[in-house]
């Protein structure tokens, strides 16, 4: 079986990686929409536009049991869209963690970090009007998190005060009360989450989404197994820009993807 991991770059990794420790006998394709990216500067219509032609190319080429959103702006804007375009495909989308955030704070004050398009979506307010009512959820639309993070991953450095810049609108205090969950509402955010911690002007819980999309993916895959024997080709990634740079293409060899450089 095959499972398409899909995000506008590289911080869907996040989910592969745990998505491997649950379903390591299933081939993986690691696609990353470079071309776009951010997608968060994007309007909504052209992006989901796109989303839904890339899509069409993405399962001609390579026929997947399931496709994992693996980026809260993509599916915030489009699942809906590729649900409907191609009914016999199953996706699984990555929605900000407000629920658990919601149950899990004590001071009722929880910060949702973002990117400006994930931030400014109904569907994110929606959650917030059905599950965290009686909390103050603090939205922060981050324009540079994104790029920092990916210049990490790539490079193995990031400039720790433009970070803290970027994460310190989360951290609120009322009174006594004071911000004790930030939920990390973007899969590239968690390879910086030691960073954040480190700049954070006092500790909080960081909610990272990748294991429990991982384990969605999964449960809607167990009924269709037939077995557990081990995946005979190797795992793969594809760059919509075709060129990916030194430093990327080395991130992926650590992750064990073969680097695609064919076009549709």
């Amino acid at each position: 079986m095959t499972i398409l991991v899909f995000d506008s770059g590289i911080g869907g990794l996040s989910v592969l990686r745990e998505a491997r420790v649950m379903m390591g006998n299933h081939r993986f394709v690691y696609v990353a929409d470079d071309e776009a990216f951010p997608y968060g500067d994007w309007d909504e219509e052209p992006l989901c536009n796109r989303m839904v032609d890339l899509f069409g190319k993405l399962i001609e080429r390579w026929q997947p049991e399931i496709c994992v959103i693996a980026c809260n702006t993509a599916s915030t804007i489009g699942i809906a869209a590729l649900r409907e375009a191609y009914p016999d495909q199953m996706f699984v989308g990555t929605v900000p963690a407000i629920k658990p955030a919601a149950e899990r704070t004590a001071s009722g004050l929880v910060s949702v970090l973002a990117t400006p398009g994930t931030v400014k979506r109904q569907y994110t307010q929606n959650l917030i009007n059905q599950y965290a009512s009686k909390c103050h959820v603090t939205l922060v639309g981050s324009t540079k998190l994104a790029t920092l993070s990916e210049s990490y991953m790539r490079d193995g450095y990031v400039d720790e005060e433009a970070v803290k810049k970027e994460i310190m609108p989360c951290f609120i205090g009322e009174g006594i009360r004071r911000t004790d969950i930030v939920v990390l509402a973007c899969t590239h955010y968690p390879f910086l989450a030691n960073r954040m911690r480190k700049m954070a002007p006092w500790p909080v819980d960081w909610i990272d989404t990748s294991e429990a999309i991982a384990r969605r993916a999964n449960t809607l895959l167990e009924p269709l197994e037939n077995n557990k024997s081990q995946k005979q080709t190797r795992d793969e990634a594809y760059f919509t820009s075709g060129n990916p740079s030194i430093d990327t293409a080395n991130l992926l060899l650590g992750f064990g993807l073969k680097h695609l450089t064919e076009s549709f």
